[in-house]
């Protein structure tokens, strides 16, 4: 299948646009037409070198499109039906088989490093190789090949424009909240980053029925978007001398859960400053895998906190993202007020606005308006 997709070649260098050949389906593989695709940071870190992809690649994990076809043995989906792409995890080993794919024993190597399956790689119109598979899908491209595994079918009465970002970013900061620290009625909640994450997050506090969600950021335009998905406070260090007072003023005696979505060490610890007394820490945030991270023991013992890394929402994909959208369609769950959206040709402006935080989380758009 020929395909125009956006190729990572060099470390820090814009996408090109080009079109490569992809390989046949497999027994167990599905050929997707993606409709749209929304852009993640973690696409732009490891375009520019800072997290271990082969190159040249093709990136690209919130996708969403429409089954062209099916291998022999795919039984979850058939052509025609609408799907969101996720990462790829074995389903065999303890976590997968406990409910925990995001926690696959493989998954580091399944959706960066290598391609789970041993597919051939795709190639560029000189024949050279151009490696797919990254986060099981590659969806910067008009076609994704998919493993059975790595798609979720959903509704068909939800535009597929707005479904991919579920995939990443909206799955793991409202997953973090109601299935990773597991927020529940009447408890109370801060969050660190205001990005698309953090604005997730707030959306799953608002489901979960937390009566204090209080929003730390620095710019005062994203803080008046938590307001309108659900903050009940919002706190901007650049007006506030200490943040930490600030939330205590609210919640006296330290909120139950705070979810840092930063990865900066200051700001984590001033996280876990502000929980009570066997509160929970939520890491979300993506830092380099060989740095360390100091936090106050006495604090985390002395006052019994849980620290927790928080991977892809701590959810099974297959059943959280159709909640997602029903709660969607009921008008809880606003997550497209966050989207902007850019044609694909428009890939590196729309990183651009990205990085500079002119929009909070840019999609690309790749088929015509009758498929959307």
């Amino acid at each position: 299948m020929r395909s125009l997709a956006a190729v990572a070649r060099e470390p820090g260098k814009p996408f090109s646009l080009e079109y490569v050949n992809l390989p046949e389906p497999g027994d167990d593989e599905i050929l997707v037409e993606v409709a749209a695709t929304g852009l993640c940071h973690t696409d732009v870190a490891c375009r520019d070198g800072l997290l271990p992809v082969s190159r040249p690649i093709i990136l690209g994990h919130e996708g969403a499109g429409v089954v062209v076809s099916v291998g022999s043995q795919v039984k979850k989906v058939q052509p025609g039906d609408h799907v969101v792409l996720i990462w790829y995890s074995c389903g065999t080993c303890r976590n997968c088989q406990e409910g925990n794919p995001s926690y696959c024993s493989g998954w580091f190597n399944y959706n960066f490093v290598v391609d789970p399956k041993g597919r051939q790689t795709a190639s560029d119109s000189n024949g050279n190789p151009v490696h797919i598979g990254f986060f099981g899908q590659s969806s910067l491209s008009q076609y994704s090949l998919v493993h059975e595994r790595s798609v979720v079918k959903v509704r068909k009465d939800v535009p597929l424009r707005l479904l991919g970002p579920l995939a990443c970013g909206v799955l793991t900061g409202a997953g973090s909240v109601i299935h990773g620290v597991r927020a529940h009625v009447g408890s109370t909640i801060a969050i660190f980053g205001a990005g698309s994450v953090g604005l997730s997050c707030v959306l799953g506090a608002a489901v979960a029925g937390c009566t204090e969600i209080i929003v730390v950021s620095r710019t005062e335009a994203r803080l008046e978007t938590a307001k309108t998905f659900g903050a009940t406070h919002v706190i901007n260090p650049k007006k506030c001398e200490d943040v930490r007072q600030a939330v205590r003023e609210i919640v006296p005696r330290g909120v139950d859960y705070a979810i840092d979505t930063s990865a900066a060490e200051g700001v984590i610890r001033q996280a876990a400053s502000v929980l009570r007394p066997r509160g929970t820490l939520g890491l979300i945030g993506a830092r380099d895998p060989l740095s360390d991270l100091q936090i106050n023991y006495e604090q985390i013992m002395g006052q019994g906190l849980v620290v927790r890394g928080l991977v892809e929402g701590d959810c099974v994909p297959e059943y959280f993202i159709p909640e997602m959208i029903d709660l969607y369609l009921q008008g809880r769950f606003p997550f497209d007020k966050m989207l902007s959206f850019y044609p694909f040709e428009s890939i590196n402006e729309a990183i651009a606005d990205q990085l500079s935080g002119k929009v909070i989380k840019p999609v690309l758009e790749l088929r015509g308006e009758e498929h959307k």
